[in-house]
């Protein structure tokens, strides 16, 4: 008997954890909303969540989401083929938020939730950004003539386009006449078929009189989202003309340094006056630059400012007229010489009576401009039989000249200089001096013994050095020779004119070998030398963890490791532990890669800031732990919107619910702080919630805020407690809104506020229910329906309808959905054959020949994609408000669902308002209305599974 009812108590424990984790986990799910209306136009029947809005709007959407723990929300966007990342700090926020939305802005939008448990809740809609540009009147002309015969042709197209979306309507009017396709013999009007949609041609044949005139294009979307039309005006007259321009200047313009260049472009022709642009290459133009009407001023030219400069004059008749002009900047630059040796003989050393050749470059602009001359120890030198003077080709070396000596003799050793200048002065002149005596000889690289191997540390900054010897002395170009990869300054090859190489805050990424080279230019033109210098780098360990923090209960054990990733030197490691300042042990690391410090059973000096750190000679790393009793943070219950009653005509009250993160794994928690204020307030008000037995993963905790005065909305902290102190806090924010929530009584909407109830709309349907009040509403168009006050008799209260002038059709729907129910379930011992019963009533307004159906459907979470009918009318009730009462037996979370279908015409507006739940049946339905009680098998099979399982049980215990 005694194992039996162990066995028994057992499985009543699994059950409730089980019955725990199944009510406080929950999966993420998430849908959104968003702020406004969206704008439809009448060809276009959306299949798919669509929310549109005008260009420089403000676009608010809200993900709302459920599910616990509380999910981690992200906005997601893709255009097209591209993918944007929202640049925006509330792309983790709930709601999306984009002022002054721009064209390029709009897309589909995904809202991603998750929680770890699941997978995660992926909700979409596209966001069409509506937009006009203004349109623009493009002429083009015809002439044809026909050879030996008096015919003369002329045709002129008008083209109107304009930049939108929706796509744009065109339409054309001569003077205050509107053209159409076959309203005039002369006038065709067609779209051609490269760009159909997206621009209009008006063609004029063969000009009459008549066809001078002003002609208007206007473009228009249909006043969708309210953009209105936009038009622009063109006068065509015997004279129109595209244009012509002239530039009053030379191609190329060549200028010096620090002068003033004026570009003149004057226009020639044209009807409609054109307009001038000055243009650069595909630059902007110099920040200097003064432009002032037809004149371009580029004061204080440099060799940045150089290139073509083009006048571009548009009237938009034909095509633009452009014309161009390069601007050269003179300049020398570059000055660099090389000494070839008898190439006739192997040997790289310059001898008497061989032959030796100085070359010289030099980089010019313009390079025509480039004149050469030669000097020997400052005497004019003329080119002869052994002292030969020649440019080279310019195709091959532009800049360069070379002076062969042939025969060298010993009085040929002395200076020569290589002077280049440009034709026309104005530059200052390059000279180059090239020595050639006994003691000119080929260079030699060599590095000193201590500086390679050269080690260092990281951080500090190392010198690399080659002696180079030899006279001249060249350049030295230094590389990687180890990979190809940059140098510190970021180029393949770095030069240096003494042969060393600074590296300043050396890293380990530099560590390697270095090549250090002879280039030819201002030395001998030979075969390069090269040494090769090795760079090692010290530096200190890298360990993990570098912080971590470990939560514990007093009296428990715990194990903490410091593991090396990488140094150098690597062989020899020492470790040092300590808590705070003091030493806990030492030793070291010879073929270990980790250490680990145990702790048997911790106690209260045991708290605090555990460090290990892991030296070698070039420094420490550190492995940090914090180990503290603190308790985690507890996480709210966001599995529904708003979990919170009406108590009061003034006041609310909120049922907070949330669960302990890992409540075990430090020591008991006692009890709660609850902070809370108003938002926008700094006074908090505070108090402790004392707990009496250990929390359990996963227990949902519960606590019922009152006197929450309507509508302000409330900022809530809560902090866990344990004998070590307070612990980490977690807050949230409380709004008030429709009641929404298990222990609700009675939910009663009037749409008297902005966010009607929490009421969303179905963006599946072709349109949305509107909110409107009589004093604010338009019967201009249809005076015969809708109603002229709200239900009470108000001109001023608030309902919802639906608007059936056009552009609706017969058959569309609007559907309007109330926030989300739980459902309290009753106790399963008493009467199981019963499922709650719920009075849903609400006022209607169904005047107007053209009346359609109302429909009421309830949506059960538990049933989802099945909407059950529970009330339907159609046709004309009179100019009142009547009310219908319907029963409904949710046996889960459920929304109701007011479904207005528009019918044969404009005179069918559909209202309604004091929209009510109340628990209990209703009392004396109304005959009016076509009720349709609902049957509940399936709450029953739930009650007939709960007999089953306690007749099991009673079966177990005897």
């Amino acid at each position: 008997y005694s194992s039996k009812v162990r066995g028994w108590w057992d499985l009543l424990i699994f059950l409730k954890e089980v019955l725990y984790h199944i009510l406080t986990k929950a999966p993420p799910n998430v849908r959104i909303i968003h702020s406004g209306h969206a704008c439809n136009i009448e060809e276009e029947r959306y299949t798919e969540r669509v929310y549109t809005i005008r260009e420089g709007e403000t676009l608010k959407l809200t993900c709302l989401v459920s599910g616990h723990p509380r999910p981690q929300i992200r906005w997601t966007k893709t255009a097209g083929s591209a993918t944007d990342r929202i640049q925006d700090s509330s792309v983790f926020n709930e709601t999306l938020r984009i002022t002054r939305i721009q064209r390029h802005q709009g897309g589909r939008y995904y809202c991603k939730a998750e929680n770890g448990l699941g997978t995660p809740a992926i909700k979409s809609i596209r966001v069409d950004v509506y937009y006009l540009d203004d349109p623009v009147v493009t002429v083009h002309q015809s002439i044809g003539e026909a050879k030996e015969q008096f015919y003369y042709e002329r045709t002129v197209f008008l083209r109107c386009a304009a930049n939108s979306n929706p796509p744009v309507r065109y339409s054309w009017r001569r003077g205050r006449e509107f053209l159409s396709q076959g309203s005039d013999k002369g006038v065709e009007i067609y779209e051609p078929f490269f760009t159909q949609g997206e621009t209009k041609i008006l063609k004029l044949k063969n000009l009459r009189p008549q066809d001078y005139a002003n002609y208007t294009c206007t473009a228009s979307v249909r006043n969708v989202c309210g953009i209105p039309d936009k038009s622009v005006l063109f006068r065509l007259t015997n004279k129109t003309a595209s244009p012509t321009i002239k530039l009053l200047v030379e191609d190329p313009i060549v200028a010096n340094p620090g002068q003033t260049v004026i570009l003149v472009c004057i226009v020639s022709g044209g009807e409609p006056t054109p307009t001038l642009m000055w243009v650069r290459n595909t630059e902007e133009l110099p920040k200097k630059s003064i432009l002032k009407s037809e004149t371009l001023t580029i004061p204080a030219i440099s060799m940045e400012d150089a290139g073509v400069y083009s006048c571009v004059a548009s009237n938009n008749v034909g095509n633009p007229a452009k014309k161009s002009t390069n601007i050269v900047v003179r300049a020398l630059k570059k000055g660099r010489f090389w000494i070839t040796p008898d190439p006739y003989h192997n040997d790289d050393n310059i001898q008497i009576g061989r032959e030796v050749k100085i070359s010289c470059q030099v980089e010019a602009t313009p390079p025509e401009e480039l004149m050469f001359s030669w000097l020997k120890n400052g005497r004019p030198l003329r080119s002869s039989e052994r002292m030969v003077i020649t440019q080279t080709d310019p195709d091959v070396a532009p800049g360069a000249t070379n002076l062969d000596i042939i025969d060298l003799k010993f009085t040929d050793f002395g200076t020569y200089t290589c002077v280049a200048s440009l034709k026309n002065g104005g530059i200052p002149e390059i000279s180059i001096d090239v020595n050639i005596s006994s003691t000119t000889v080929p260079p030699n690289l060599t590095v000193p013994r201590e500086k390679s191997p050269l080690v260092t540390q990281e951080g500090d900054t190392v010198d690399l050095q080659c002696l180079v010897s030899g006279k001249p002395k060249p350049i030295i170009l230094w590389s990687r020779a180890d990979k190809e990869a940059p140098m510190p300054d970021g180029n393949m090859q770095t030069e240096s004119y003494d042969g060393v190489l600074r590296i300043v805050n050396v890293s380990r990424e530099m560590a390697g070998t270095y090549r250090c080279q002879t280039s030819q230019y201002n030395g001998f033109n030979v075969k390069p030398r090269e040494a090769i210098v090795e760079l090692i780098v010290l530096y200190p360990p890298t360990v993990e963890p570098v912080y971590t923090e470990i939560r514990q209960g007093l009296g428990r054990p715990f194990s903490l490791s410091c593991r090396v990733l990488r140094a150098h030197p690597s062989k020899v490691l020492d470790y040092e532990w300590k808590l705070g300042t003091r030493l806990l042990t030492v030793g070291q690391l010879d073929t270990r890669d980790e250490t680990e410090y145990h702790v048997r059973a911790l106690n209260r000096e045991g708290y605090g800031a555990y460090t290990c750190d892991i030296k070698n000679e070039a420094g420490a790393g550190r492995c940090t732990f914090l180990v503290t009793g603190k308790a985690y943070a507890p996480e709210f219950y966001y599995d529904t919107y708003s979990v919170l009653w009406q108590n009061k005509p003034r006041v609310y009250g909120f049922k907070l619910q949330w669960t302990q993160m890992n409540p075990n794994a430090v020591d008991r928690i006692m009890a709660y702080r609850l902070g809370i204020k108003q938002t926008g307030h700094q006074r908090w008000w505070e108090q402790e919630i004392p707990t009496e037995d250990n929390i359990q993963k996963g227990e949902l905790l519960t606590y019922n805020l009152t006197e929450l005065i309507k509508p302000e909305a409330y900022q809530v902290r809560l902090t866990p407690i344990t004998r070590f102190g307070e612990g980490d806090s977690t807050e949230r924010i409380i709004r008030y809104s429709a009641p929404v929530t298990p222990d609700w009584s009675k939910f009663h909407c009037a749409f008297e506020e902005d966010t009607i109830c929490m009421f969303t709309q179905d963006k599946t349907e072709e349109f949305d229910w509107t909110r409107h009040s009589a004093a604010t509403r338009d019967t201009k168009y249809t005076p015969n329906t809708g109603p002229s006050s709200d239900r009470t008799g108000s001109k001023q209260g608030f309902y919802m309808y639906i608007e059936t002038s056009r552009p609706r059709l017969e058959g569309d729907k609007a559907r309007l959905l109330t926030p989300s129910f739980n459902v309290a379930p009753k106790n399963p011992y008493g009467n199981v054959a019963t499922n709650p019963t719920y009075c849903f009533s609400f006022f209607y307004h169904m005047y107007g020949k053209h009346i359609g159906t109302l429909n009421v459907y309830l949506r059960q979470k538990s049933q989802t994609g099945q909407d059950t009918s529970v009330w339907t009318l159609s046709g004309n009730q009179g100019d009142r408000w009547r009310q219908a009462r319907v029963n409904i037996n949710p046996t889960s979370s459920f929304q109701m669902v007011l479904e207005g279908i528009r019918g044969s015409g404009i005179e069918g507006d559909i209202a309604v308002d004091d929209v009510a739940i109340e628990e209990g049946e209703c009392r004396d339905p109304p005959p009016s209305s076509n009720i349709r009680s609902l049957a509940s098998p399936t709450a029953m099979h739930i009650w007939q599974l709960w007999l089953t399982l306690l007749l099991v049980l009673v079966g177990l215990r005897r």
